[in-house]
């Protein structure tokens, strides 16, 4: 079995438990050499399950009529999985052959997830907490269309908790699931302020230009209804708020210019959110060197929220799952990097859902 293949089939096994339609497409692309060599027009690091179904379901979205738009949920489609499926999924990739391979060539996997948000702001009240600061000067990384610079505009509800830096007339309220007994602190939801907010990427998308927003919505799974809503009132509030996203070619060298240019008196904060997944490793070796050398010498506090396997600091060690959940081995670890006496301090304070549907609080 090709490397591309055991990918489609790890993807359907680890990924998909609540997206039974990209399960099942991906179990048929396993099958089908045609489908999986589609692939190859991506850049190597972007050769996964999911760039060839957000294409696939871009095309859909488009309005392009075809039998596979009857099992989309997304568009309108009722049909429940069946037999017909596997003709119409290989079918679509014939007929719309070149189509596809324009936009994998093109494009790149951006889940601009807000539902993120929801790990996010606790540790930015952390991070402030710690150093004594109430005003935060915020640098998304790898930010996509920036969705998650509006950060402390969000609602944020944990069941028993719930936290609202947003206010009563938030456009966007965020349901995250607590596992474990640990939670955030509750406390004032106006605080920490972010007086400054900038995203940088290097192809991001423009909110207010249709054809990227209907890209970053064909990366949500066609039968996560809510996300898709979540998604729609983000983009709004975006448009509304003009939240500055940069394009730069080389990001990491773009962190220490930003730090430079800084809000004085505002703590800088630095987050990315499954990023360094899609460097290749010596670009993210490299990445990870000058982070921790930015970190150290200019008070920078860096949050990570990356799949379990990418490690930014050799000397963390991942807390024990105190939690019996099968989900929590394909979780995000988030990491919170900060100066030390001679070396960067890092530790992991907390584990979530990749969307952050849930998450355990480990500070």
């Amino acid at each position: 079995m090709s490397s591309v293949a055991l990918r489609f089939r790890l993807f359907a096994a680890t990924e998909c438990g609540e997206e039974p339609l990209y399960r099942a497409l991906c179990n048929i692309a396993v099958e089908e050499p045609e489908v999986l060599a589609l692939l190859e027009a991506a850049q190597p690091e972007q050769r996964r399950p999911n760039l060839l179904l957000a294409a696939v379901q871009y095309l859909l979205l488009g309005g392009l009529r075809h039998p596979l738009a009857d099992y989309y949920p997304s568009i309108g489609g009722s049909r429940e999985l069946d037999d017909g499926l596997h003709r119409a999924f290989v079918g679509f990739c014939q007929t719309e052959h070149a189509a596809l391979l324009k936009l994998i060539a093109t494009h790149t996997t951006q889940t601009n997830e807000v539902g993120r948000c929801a790990v996010l702001w606790p540790i930015l009240r952390l991070a402030a907490q710690r150093r004594g600061s109430d005003r935060i000067a915020l640098l998304d990384f790898g930010c996509s269309a920036g969705l998650n610079l509006g950060v402390d505009r969000y609602v944020y509800d944990y069941g028993a908790l719930r936290l609202s830096p947003g206010g009563a007339d938030a456009q966007v309220c965020i349901d995250c699931r607590l596992v474990g007994t640990a939670a955030p602190a509750a406390g004032d939801g106006n605080t920490p302020r972010v007086v400054s907010r900038l995203g940088i990427d290097t192809e991001p998308s423009d909110v207010n230009d249709e054809n990227s927003v209907r890209w970053l919505q064909a990366c949500v799974w066609p039968h996560d209804t809510k996300r898709r809503q979540r998604f729609d009132a983000a983009v709004m509030q975006a448009r509304e708020a003009g939240w500055r996203v940069e394009k730069h070619r080389d990001c990491t060298s773009a962190v220490e210019a930003w730090i430079d240019s800084a809000v004085p008196d505002a703590l800088p904060v630095v987050f990315n959110s499954w990023v360094l997944t899609y460097f290749t490793p010596d670009a993210r070796a490299r990445h990870i060197k000058r982070m921790c050398e930015l970190v150290q010498g200019h008070g920078l506090v860096w949050i990570s929220a990356e799949a379990p396997d990418i490690c930014v600091d050799e000397a963390l060690v991942a807390p024990a799952q105190e939690v019996a959940l099968e989900e929590l081995g394909a979780g995000t670890l988030w990491t919170i990097m900060t100066q030390g006496e001679s070396r960067p301090s890092s530790r992991i304070v907390a584990r979530s859902h990749p969307h952050g549907k849930w998450m355990q609080w480990l500070a």
